[in-house]
């Protein structure tokens, strides 16, 4: 007992270890807070159908433990008193505008995060909405930051006209500097309103690329290529110039042709009803059979060596085309060889004259040099 007082009375008096305990404190209850309150709450917003606390609580990640070490400093600056060092520097005041900057920097990152995951969130729900959750986003969450960046500067007291005059002609000299940043963003704001090239379309460059968007970014949009899954990077002031090929607009469905001969000796009734029945096969196992969506065959003209027509099914998207040729073509070849019908390669018939028939015989047994050859003959 006779230690614990003399201990406890240094505690009281010691200014600096009861403000270095009231920031440690500070960071306890935090990290309490964080993990033990705040994760569980983003656990349990996770199983429920409202989006927007998802939102929230992520918006508020990791911000408890800088709130609480800022109220333990800020309740450590309390404690005793700051006199002014011999230049006349108010240390407590300064400490406290250091703090208040901190907590409005951290409210403005909320807003940030909150914007962001507002963004995200009814981009993905709504057709009619901005369908560029990454370059949105950013511009978004730089609007934020520069209304934060204003209202800390008048919270301190600092006018920001003059800073606001400087960047305005300091701007001019980096708008020179960027053109082809500034152009590929600028182009980027224009490929979203315009809503001809979206995230999950599938389209084709006229330099031959093709693929899914990805995203597309204030420098680039990122084309995720079909079926090597690589990704295409194409500057947005080029990909607003070209021509495109959307295969999403304006529906995701499409019709798919395939080619297909068979012999002139083919029975094309018995064709026609033979092909039809393979490709209804086909889509009812892929689940494409709908009103309207029949396979349709016309034949289109008479080969060199075959009867030509084109086959068309209804497929859901760009890429399901792949699967359903696959299948069709392999069913199609065997039923044909069921049913008979020849699907011909190609035939060339050589005529040759009499003439030089002879001509060819009488060389091969010696006599071409005494007969002469066909022009020699003919008088040619």
């Amino acid at each position: 007992m006779d230690r614990i007082i003399p201990m406890f009375q240094y505690l009281v008096e010691n200014v600096w270890l009861q403000r270095i305990l009231l920031v440690v404190g500070g960071v306890a209850v935090g990290l309490a807070v964080e993990f033990l309150l705040v994760r569980r709450l983003r656990r349990v917003a996770r199983k429920t159908g409202w989006e927007w606390d998802d939102v929230i609580l992520e918006a508020l990640r990791g911000m408890p433990i800088l709130w609480f070490t800022l109220w333990g400093g800020w309740s450590a600056l309390e404690v005793g008193v700051f006199s002014p060092d011999d230049e006349g520097v108010n240390w407590w005041g300064r400490g406290q505008r250091v703090l208040e900057i901190f907590f409005l920097a951290s409210l403005v990152l909320v807003a940030m995060r909150m914007t962001a995951g507002a963004i995200r969130s009814v981009s993905s729900r709504s057709e009619a909405a901005l369908p560029s959750p990454t370059l949105v986003t950013n511009l978004g969450q730089i609007l934020v930051a520069a209304l934060g960046a204003i209202i800390i500067l008048q919270n301190q007291g600092i006018e920001i006209t003059p800073i606001v005059t400087a960047l305005g002609i300091g701007g001019l000299a980096v708008a020179l500097a960027l053109q082809d940043t500034l152009g590929n963003l600028f182009a980027g704001v224009q490929i979203i309103l315009s809503r001809q090239v979206r995230p999950a379309d599938y389209i084709r460059l006229e330099s031959g690329e093709q693929g899914y968007v990805t995203d597309v970014k204030g420098r680039n949009t990122t084309i995720r290529t079909i079926p090597d899954g690589n990704l295409v990077i194409v500057p947005n002031s080029k990909l607003a110039s070209a021509v495109v090929k959307n295969f999403s607009l304006p529906t995701r469905s499409l019709w798919v042709s395939i080619p297909v001969g068979v012999s002139y000796a083919s029975d094309l009734e018995q064709v026609e009803a033979v092909t039809l029945e393979v490709a209804r096969s086909v889509m009812e196992e892929a689940g494409l059979t709908a009103p309207g969506h029949d396979p349709v065959l016309r034949f289109q003209e008479f080969g060199e060596s075959s009867i030509d027509f084109q086959l068309r099914i209804h497929c859901r998207d760009f890429t399901e085309q792949f699967a359903i040729r696959h299948t069709f073509i392999k069913r199609l070849h065997a039923r044909y060889n069921q049913e008979g019908i020849v699907i011909p390669f190609p035939i060339r018939t050589l005529d040759i004259p009499e003439e030089a028939t002879l001509w060819l015989r009488n060389r091969e047994r010696g006599g071409g040099a005494a007969q002469g050859g066909p022009e020699e003959r003919t008088g040619g």
